[in-house]
């Protein structure tokens, strides 16, 4: 690790748009728990099977890129705080996941519109978590562990995938 990237990393988490970042994450993940919880369990339970099951494919694929993004910020948070290392930070397990629970899609015409809304918030604002950790990190964190929970989704999306 360099200089110029404990440098950069730190520029971050001490920036606005670190403190957006993570207000604009966080405000999503309560919002989604908030849909599934209430409103979204109503919605589900008044579809037909296929459209429960696209509901309860969809629910668990956000929930999963929100706990994603919400992992990473939390992490950047962490070294901000300098409660984490940078050192450890840049360990491959708190890299965002590869992109392979994105191919899992499963809505279709019976999702729920706010569930669907809410799937293209989480998109985004996975993508943009995404390019802030490759401009961040870069290779940094690449030469830990590999990630379990990326593998494991990996494996889902190749057995599952053309379904």
């Amino acid at each position: 690790m360099t200089d110029e990237f404990a440098a950069r990393l730190n520029d971050f988490t001490a920036s606005e748009l670190f403190t957006r970042s993570f207000r604009e994450g966080m405000d999503l993940v309560e919002e989604a728990a908030a849909y599934l919880d209430g409103p979204g369990r109503e919605e589900s339970r008044a579809l037909p099977r296929a459209g429960a099951l696209a509901y309860a494919g969809e629910s668990m694929r956000l929930t999963t890129r929100l706990m994603q993004v919400a992992s990473w910020l939390l992490v950047q948070r962490a070294v901000r705080e300098k409660e984490m290392s940078i050192e450890d930070a840049c360990d491959e397990k708190y890299r965002l996941g590869d992109d392979a629970i994105r191919k899992a899609n499963f809505s279709g015409a019976e999702t729920p519109a706010a569930l669907q809304k809410l799937i293209k918030r989480t998109d985004q604002v996975y993508d943009s978590i995404q390019r802030l950790d490759k401009q961040i990190y870069g290779e940094q964190g690449r030469n830990g562990p590999a990630n379990p929970v990326s593998e494991h989704h990996a494996r889902l999306s190749a057995a599952f995938g053309d379904r």
